[in-house]
């Protein structure tokens, strides 16, 4: 349909159209999502999916939507600097609202949800795109769009303390994956951000998350490394993820019980990976 289509449904605050079949709607949309338009792509075609998906619309339908949107995360999967990104970074976005709705309603099984979320987490562990904002294109944003999935999927009731573990360890895996440039569109505060959810939960203890930090404290040690190689490369991800969760569990509100203890280790883990700026002169 013309652009004129879609920006009469926006001006009517998203209500669905009846001249045409809601799945026609849906593939189009779904379709809107890849676009390399930004005005298409996340001014257009999530904002719909995101209100129907919110207001119910598809509450019958969610199954078959989040199906969609997990199919859309292999669209081009392995490619990096082409438009294939698009699709899959929203297709994640869309799935982050249809769990997020589950997460309000039930609509769905247990199975269901954990096979998204074995979906998703392949992906995001396989994305080689990671640019944030595209010149001409705007933003790509898979690594904070993934993030933002998994701190939702971290939400679920269908998942107890060993998945919410293994979203930790998602995470820590993605964190220490060296890229080719470091990220600075966010990324470490979304993924700080997915953490908290995670954490809120209540049911990873401190014995599970000692290890887990003590991981990811070892990938952000930039310093004492010799040779021809950027160590920041491969750290400077890591080392912004641990500023960026110690300061949302120290500053953010509905901290979760372990706050005292996580603080420490990570306290620890950040004086062990800034020795040269803490010594003494």
């Amino acid at each position: 349909m013309s652009r004129a289509y879609w920006q009469e449904v926006q001006s009517t605050d998203y209500e669905v159209p009846s001249d045409r079949p809601l799945g026609d709607l849906t593939a189009e949309l779904t379709t809107m999502l890849g676009s390399v338009e930004p005005e298409v792509r996340d001014g257009t075609a999530y904002p719909a999916l995101a209100t129907w998906i919110d207001r119910g619309v598809y509450d019958d339908l969610l199954r078959g939507l989040g199906d969609g949107m997990v199919a859309g995360l292999e669209a081009g999967l392995g490619e990096t600097g082409t438009d294939t990104v698009f699709r899959r970074s929203f297709s994640a976005l869309v799935l982050a609202e249809c769990l997020a709705r589950d997460n309000e309603r039930h609509l769905l099984p247990d199975t269901q949800v954990l096979e998204w979320g074995d979906r998703l987490a392949t992906w995001f562990l396989r994305e080689q795109d990671t640019r944030g904002f595209v010149p001409g294109k705007g933003w790509a944003h898979a690594v904070a769009h993934g993030a933002d999935a998994v701190g939702v999927l971290g939400r679920s009731p269908h998942l107890g303390a060993p998945e919410l573990t293994v979203l930790l360890d998602v995470l820590a895996e993605r964190l220490v994956v060296a890229t080719s440039e470091p990220l600075r569109a966010g990324e470490p505060d979304r993924m700080a951000a997915a953490t908290m959810r995670i954490l809120r939960r209540d049911l990873v203890p401190i014995g599970d998350l000692e290890p887990w930090a003590h991981r990811i404290g070892a990938a952000a040690n930039a310093y004492g490394h010799a040779g021809a190689a950027d160590p920041f490369t491969s750290t400077a991800l890591p080392q912004s993820f641990l500023r960026a969760l110690f300061v949302q569990l120290s500053l953010a509100p509905g901290a979760p019980a372990v706050r005292p203890d996580l603080l420490l280790v990570l306290i620890d883990a950040l004086r062990a990976t800034n020795a040269p700026f803490l010594a003494a002169d």
